[in-house]
């Protein structure tokens, strides 16, 4: 049996932590949707408010997306920029 070493764990491990760190999409994707979904009602119901509902929407989804962004920002680090290697590395030798 071969065996595994630190370093290879330490990327296998930081694989699986940007997957997890990717299912942060998923709570902006749902409220953005319903963020849409009551603009568009709430422009039905008054259109003479529509500039005023679609700013107030735009801005909602916007904080909603920093959710996603920072998931995204830390599964590229643990991928491309990985600092637990370096650090690894530099207690080896």
């Amino acid at each position: 049996m071969e065996q595994i070493d630190g370093r290879a764990l330490i990327l296998a491990c930081s694989a699986i932590g940007a997957g997890l760190a990717m299912i942060a999409g998923i709570g902006p994707g749902i409220g953005q949707g319903y963020a849409a979904g009551k603009g568009a009602e709430a422009v039905g119901r008054q259109p003479e408010a529509q500039g005023d509902i679609i700013r107030t929407m735009l801005l909602g989804a916007a904080v909603a997306e920093t959710t996603g962004i920072y998931g995204l920002i830390i599964a590229i680090i643990l991928l491309f920029a990985n600092p637990l290697v370096a650090k690894y590395i530099s207690l080896l030798g």
